[in-house]
């Protein structure tokens, strides 16, 4: 019995050292978490997703979004007394000084300053009531159902909340930013008179990370978001009130890349399919993709490809003329198309009839 059970044993181990092991499952020690692929939209994980939370500095990048988009870069910022005052993490801003809004907004995304966020809802919103409201209404924009914001920097508040479904998507708005991710990726930067270190220690720990927004205040616990990219997928993780983010979102994106890799289902400008032509020169046109097509999915989903024409093709059919879309589908689910154009000009066949006509006219 002892000598059957060591080959058994045996067995499995040979088996462990043919095959690669694929993470198939995570966890973490998140009060709510989710992953999600950037580009997608699709969730890979998620526990609590739309539990109502407190979010502690990850705010700032809604902060910075705003900031980005009704602000000017170059500007110069005077700061108040009211922002130099403020409590909790900051840049040490000093009331009087003059800085640039880049300058505070790397004190915003680096140091999490929460005096920077005050000058900055200050300079670019009038007021940080005036700036709260901005931010209300970006979140409405994109589609922060479950979310309210009452001020730039995230302390506490009963009015400040949001959940981790809503914080992916704004994490995807800001992957859209290049300024905010050029600041967001920084390790450290000297500008302004001052030299800042990201408090994001992701950037170290994780191959790929491409930054984003950390968290923490006593009634929050510990936040974080992050987005990282391998193989030209981009996938985003949350974790609220979490003692061992680090580890957690290391380990979702081990789980998210090996479990989900984002498969290939059309190339932009290059053809997915032949389709039939009548009364062409020749019986079918190549029908090129009009735009890339990705989609992160699981070895046993199956992706399916349909192809639908806006109507059948005659000749004459112009090249780049759009003829119709292909499909893709997830286990029979429809999860995104891309438009279809003729890949060559095809001509009509000319009838055996009128060629010998020509022929004849030629003669006379």
């Amino acid at each position: 019995m002892t000598r059957r059970f060591l080959c058994c044993t045996l067995a499995v181990l040979c088996l462990y050292s043919i095959f690669p092991c694929r993470i198939l499952a995570v966890e973490t020690s998140a009060a709510s978490a989710i992953l999600m692929d950037a580009d997608s939209g699709r969730v890979l994980y998620e526990h609590n997703a739309d539990r109502k939370m407190l979010i502690a500095s990850t705010t700032k990048i809604l902060t910075a979004l705003v900031a980005i988009e009704e602000g000017d870069l170059h500007d110069s910022v005077k700061v108040s007394r009211e922002a130099a005052y403020t409590e909790g993490s900051a840049m040490y801003l000093t009331e009087g000084e003059t800085l640039t809004l880049e300058t505070l907004l790397y004190g915003v995304l680096l140091c999490s300053g929460n005096d920077a966020a005050v000058a900055v809802a200050q300079h670019v919103g009038g007021s940080v009531k005036g700036f709260v409201a901005l931010m209300n209404e970006k979140a409405r924009e994109l589609g922060m159902e479950h979310s309210s914001f009452a001020n730039p920097n995230g302390l506490d508040d009963e009015q400040h909340y949001s959940t981790a479904r809503d914080m992916a998507k704004l994490a995807r708005a800001a992957l859209e930013n290049e300024t905010l991710m050029r600041i967001a990726s920084t390790r450290s930067v000297t500008i302004g008179g001052r030299t800042m270190t990201n408090h994001n220690k992701l950037l170290h720990y994780v191959d790929g990370c491409l930054g984003l927004k950390t968290g923490y205040t006593k009634a929050a616990g510990r936040t974080l978001v992050s987005c990282a990219e391998k193989n030209g997928q981009r996938l985003i993780a949350v974790t609220l009130q979490d003692g061992n983010d680090w580890a957690d979102h290391r380990s979702l994106y081990e789980y998210g890349f090996s479990a989900y890799p984002a498969r290939t289902c059309a190339v932009r400008g290059q053809a997915l399919t032949q389709a039939s032509v009548s009364g062409g020169v020749s019986p079918t046109v190549p029908l090129i993709a009009g735009a890339g097509f990705c989609y992160p999915a699981a070895e046993t989903e199956r992706l399916t490809t349909r192809i639908c024409l806006d109507e059948p093709l005659r000749a004459p059919v112009s090249a780049g003329k759009t003829v119709g879309a292909a499909v893709f589908c997830l286990n029979g689910t429809e999860i995104g198309r891309v438009p279809l154009v003729a890949g060559r000009t095809m001509m009509p066949k000319v009838s055996s009839a009128l060629a010998g006509l020509k022929l004849e006219l030629k003669d006379e």
